[in-house]
């Protein structure tokens, strides 16, 4: 079986290599967490001790080496991704929060890691609505 030796990340993406002397890249916009952390908290991490997976204690991510096989790149082209664009100020958090999923799932949606399905998709777009007609009464 394949293990992790070794966990490395630049500010684009994170790296492994494993038993195997494979090196696999995953970008950081499919862990969200990991995106916006420090370098500092990057690097504090640990291989698990079957070396299928990777923790990073301060963050609560843990990524399992299945992940590196995936093979999509973020593609910020698509519907959410563009909905977000327009409208730069609003909080991730917040319309995650508003849809009552997890910001890191709504980041995968923005960056097109993850696509939504039709019902997601019109809850998101309705969120977007109901934040303008509350902007429109101020």
């Amino acid at each position: 079986m394949e293990t992790i030796s070794r966990v490395w990340c630049d500010d684009h993406r994170i790296f492994i290599e494993t038993s195997q002397r494979r090196q696999l890249t995953r970008p950081m916009e499919a862990f969200p967490r990991l995106k916006y952390a420090s370098p500092a908290e990057r690097n504090a991490n640990v291989i698990g001790r079957f070396g299928d997976d990777i923790r990073w204690e301060a963050l609560d991510e843990d990524i399992h080496i299945s992940s590196f096989y995936e093979t999509s790149e973020p593609n910020p082209d698509n519907e959410v991704g563009r909905l977000f664009r327009q409208v730069p100020q609003l909080s991730v958090a917040e319309m995650a929060k508003l849809l009552g999923i997890q910001p890191s799932l709504l980041d995968k949606y923005i960056y097109g890691i993850k696509r939504p399905g039709e019902e997601r998709m019109a809850q998101i777009r309705e969120a977007m609505h109901s934040v303008g007609r509350r902007l429109l009464a101020v």
